[in-house]
């Protein structure tokens, strides 16, 4: 059955109208990005089957562009349209990560570090940097490696936070791998850090490491 047969309130579209877009289902967000279907398939059942296949959202929104448009019903345009989405998503949570205190509104931080790192097949570490009030002053990508490992550098780090004029920073990687839990060189790497940033009185803030859509907090752990 299309969608334009089922009852008005159980459309997705109107759905979200009437109730917003937090009552409706992942497969019922994702068909209105889809808006169509394929043949003896509605949009939603395109959804689940998408969802079903990747293993959820965060693999949907990570999975390279070859493996999305090979699947059936998809292609190039809705790959563009889809990263495009997701860009703009970043770019908001970038904007309203900035206007809040970071240490007061974590979450818009750590949304920001999920969607910016998560989908990444490479590794990347970043610095977000803050001022005296905990307000964001940039987030930059520092290094950037292979599929297992990158070389950071405190003194590099130690001059990007100096160039920001930064009191404090929340340090943040990826794990391609998918595994979030952090390795005793991360732990390492952390203790360096915080040294050297120490030394220009510069606080580490966190260290937040970013795998499939999870995220590990050293802070949280008690290990600054």
């Amino acid at each position: 059955m299309a969608i334009t047969d089922w009852p008005e309130g159980d459309r997705p579209r109107e759905k979200l109208l009437q109730r917003g877009a937090g009552a409706l289902s992942d497969a019922e967000l994702l068909a209105i990005f889809l808006r169509v279907g394929v043949t003896g398939k509605s949009a939603v059942d395109l959804a689940r089957d998408l969802l079903l296949h990747f293993g959820g959202l965060t693999r949907l929104f990570n999975a390279a562009q070859a493996e999305f448009s090979a699947f059936p019903g998809m292609g190039p345009a809705k790959y563009a349209q889809l990263q495009a989405v997701l860009e703009m998503a970043r770019r908001a949570l970038g904007e309203n990560m900035k206007h809040d205190d970071a240490l007061n509104s974590p979450g818009a931080v750590r949304d920001y570090l999920r969607l910016r790192l998560g989908r990444l097949r490479h590794e990347v570490f970043m610095g977000v940097f803050l001022d005296s009030q905990n307000r964001v002053l940039a987030a930059e990508e520092l290094f950037r490696g292979s599929l297992t490992q990158t070389s950071v550098y405190p003194r590099e780090v130690v001059i990007r936070a100096l160039h920001h004029n930064a009191a404090g920073v929340i340090l943040a990687h990826n794990h391609p791998s998918g595994v979030a839990s952090p390795s005793q060189a991360d732990r390492w790497l952390t203790e360096q850090l915080k040294a050297a940033l120490g030394l220009v009185d510069v606080k580490v803030i966190d260290h937040f490491i970013v795998a499939d859509g999870e995220g590990f907090s050293f802070c949280e752990r008690g290990w600054l």
